[in-house]
């Protein structure tokens, strides 16, 4: 087992719950920012919240650089010490410099515009742990690490963007988030059968499908099952099955080894509602998600996890009000893994519905 670091991404919480889905016991550090663990391996490519992975070195940083293949050298350091700053982190990169020059070796030093480079920097500068002569060392501390994956921001804008069908009106789950949900279902077996029962235009299919899974999705309009399969064929995926139902009342017609979905989310506001408004999107999305996971438990197996965003809203007090629907669910058959849920909320500032996160799985 080797020892990773991941740096986390704008909301810590989601990603150290999508890293202990899949690794066990993941400790945070350096002010939340961070996260370790042991793992065999790391695949930065599957990880939405994970802006990079690095591996922990034993040698020490100028050692290890003094033994990589010969020609010239690219580095960049992120510097997560308690008293980092960008002089630190530019320091210690000049100071390796200046030791490999007297060694012969040309080196070339990537400028640090803050303690860290930013994920635009290190996969625009080649530091994604491809190529073996531009390396990321990142510090804390006394420790040190390398970077062996950088969050490819620029695939995840072509994987959302370029898709040929979308519709902006039922709302576009981003692809990192699509990512944590089938995570948080757990290490599921090789191959296996991921359900989204509210599809769209196919996100979280796609990115089932990019994980090796085999995708099924369902969704009550005839419009999002043919944009699901526009934007599965425009990648050339071939192994998923769609099919129009109503999620309340659908009979998927086969074995699904985890569902991950995001629910009905009301509808679309652009600013905080009113006290009769939010009441009826309660009710009407309440009733939705209520009637989906009674559908749902006596067509799965035991144990099958069964990931769900549902939504919350923007309050004047600056937090959310979520739906209060946990003791119902349990009541159907579920166990609930978040019942406290906080930190599982997924928005960006001032967002006015967020993505309430609930992980079950079937008693």
């Amino acid at each position: 087992m080797n020892r990773y670091l991941a740096v986390l991404g704008r909301q810590p919480e989601i990603s150290v719950a999508e890293l202990e889905a899949v690794f066990g016991d993941v400790s945070q550090i350096a002010s939340g920012k961070l996260a370790v663990f042991l793992a065999e391996s790391v695949d930065i490519c599957r990880f939405g919240g994970t802006l990079k992975f690095a591996e922990k070195i034993t040698l020490s940083p100028i050692e290890f650089l003094r033994g990589l293949p010969e020609g010239k050298i690219t580095i960049g350091v992120s510097d997560y010490s308690k008293k980092a700053s960008r002089k630190t982190a530019t320091m210690e990169a000049l100071k390796l410099k200046k030791i490999l020059v007297r060694h012969g070796r040309s080196v070339r030093v990537v400028e640090n515009k803050d303690a860290v480079l930013s994920t635009a920097t290190s996969l625009h500068n080649g530091l994604s742990g491809k190529n073996e002569r531009k390396v990321e060392l990142i510090k804390v501390d006394d420790d040190w690490y390398l970077v062996v994956g950088v969050q490819d921001i620029d695939a995840y804008a072509r994987r959302d963007q370029k898709r040929p069908a979308r519709d902006a009106y039922v709302g576009m789950l981003p692809p990192k988030l699509a990512q944590v949900l089938i995570n948080l279902c757990g290490v599921l077996p090789k191959g296996a059968t991921v359900l989204d029962s509210f599809c769209g235009t196919g996100v979280v299919l796609q990115e089932a499908l990019l994980m090796g899974c085999r995708a099924y999705g369902t969704d009550i309009s005839e419009k999002m099952i043919e944009y699901s399969k526009k934007n599965l064929e425009y990648f050339d995926f071939e192994n998923f099955k769609l099919e129009v139902g109503d999620a309340t009342r659908h009979k998927w017609g086969e074995k699904v080894d985890a569902v991950a979905c995001e629910g009905y989310l009301g509808k679309p506001m652009s600013q905080i509602p009113g006290e009769m408004k939010l009441k009826e999107q309660k009710q009407e999305c309440g009733s939705i998600v209520l009637g989906f996971l009674k559908n749902l438990v006596g067509q799965i197996r035991s144990d099958t996890p069964v990931v769900i965003a549902i939504p919350a809203w923007l309050r004047e007090n600056n937090k959310y009000e979520r739906l209060d629907i946990l003791d119902e669910i349990e009541a159907m058959g579920y166990n609930v893994h978040n019942k406290s849920r906080e930190g599982l909320l997924y928005h960006r500032p001032e967002q006015i519905v967020a993505r309430d996160i609930i992980i079950l799985r079937k008693k």
